[in-house]
């Protein structure tokens, strides 16, 4: 491994704050894709705050050492060829948490979400119903594959999105909330997929599963971002289900507590959403849900029958119409 040495190391870094030692006047601050750095702060330093979503530093305000909490945001700026602090401009995370929570009830109240059937022109038709029209002023980001994160997202444009792609658009909402005039889309390609846990590995973080329609051997791979969960013990679960009663997913899983990777056990049913990866036996799970056998056989046993091959297209039309949640956007 390489030691980082201060001469090697940018002037100016972006990072979140992991300690602190005040007794050797030090922050430590992890960057997003390098080791933590120990950062030496002097009565030289300079503390400016900003707010969450400012590009300019004229809109920050002075601030002290002591006003920096765990978790918040820096851009970190030192003094040539050393780690001592001449400015720390912070954007503190309660802030940062405050403006995820308004942005989501914006994309709520003025959203739609669906897969596009089609796209002509300036309007964009989704599956389930839907209407998205956009102008020359909408700003469009596509999810990174192999990313969970909202904030890996690309900036993209209107060319690049296709039919059958995931996309949540917000702005100016019709009253019967069928039609947007999109101010921000963000859009993905998502894939759904099913299989039988193989092996668990706790300190990788991934699950290996035998895929359901294939038998091959599928990784997941599980971040800080993504969710886990688990589908109650369901009465009956060896009934046949009843064609056209697709339960509602999304509001299930919304009520549902979070679950562990320890509490996945080999053998068991699991479902999980993710981007479209760069390599067809690897991905990385937005949405994991497990002890989910009731759900599978619901989206795969061909309407009418009792039991069938897995992966058939049935009464829910396949794994993907269980509409795992795709795109979390904080």
């Amino acid at each position: 491994m390489l030691l980082l040495t201060a001469a090697a190391f940018a002037q100016s870094f972006v990072g979140s704050i992991t300690a602190f030692k005040p007794e050797d006047a030090v922050v430590i601050v992890k960057p997003d894709k390098s080791d933590a750095i120990n950062v030496s702060l002097t009565p030289e330093t300079i503390f400016k705050r900003i707010a969450p979503g400012e590009s300019s530093l004229k809109n920050a305000t002075d601030m002290k050492m002591t006003d920096m909490a765990l978790g918040d945001k820096v851009l970190v700026s030192l003094k040539p060829g050393t780690f001592q602090a001449t400015r720390v401009v912070v954007m503190p995370a309660s802030d940062i948490t405050k403006r995820n929570e308004a942005d989501s009830l914006d994309w709520n109240k003025r959203g739609i979400s669906g897969v596009v059937a089609a796209k002509v022109g300036n309007t964009i038709t989704l599956k389930k119903g839907g209407i998205i029209t956009v102008d020359d002023k909408t700003s469009y980001r596509r999810y990174n594959s192999d990313s969970v994160k909202f904030a890996d997202a690309k900036v993209s444009k209107l060319d690049e999105i296709n039919v059958g792609d995931q996309v949540r658009a917000r702005g100016a909402k019709s009253e019967d909330g069928l039609k947007v005039n999109a101010e921000d889309i963000v859009f993905g390609t998502f894939v759904t997929k099913a299989g039988t846990i193989t092996a668990i590995n706790s300190d990788t973080k991934e699950v290996t599963v035998s895929e359901i329609g294939t038998n091959k051997p599928l990784i997941i791979k599980l971040t800080a971002d993504s969710q886990i969960k688990r589908m109650p013990d369901m009465a009956g679960r060896g009934a046949a289900p009843v064609p056209g009663r697709m339960p509602d997913l999304a509001q299930m899983l919304e009520h549902m507590p979070g679950a562990k990777l320890d509490d996945l056990k080999a053998g068991e049913k699991i479902v999980v959403s993710s981007t479209k990866g760069q390599k067809p036996d690897e991905i990385t799970a937005i949405m994991l849900l497990g002890n989910a056998d009731m759900l599978i056989q619901m989206a795969t046993v061909p309407s009418g029958r009792g039991g069938g091959a897995a992966g058939g297209m049935g009464m829910g039309g396949g794994l993907q119409t269980l509409d795992l949640p795709s795109m979390i956007l904080n």
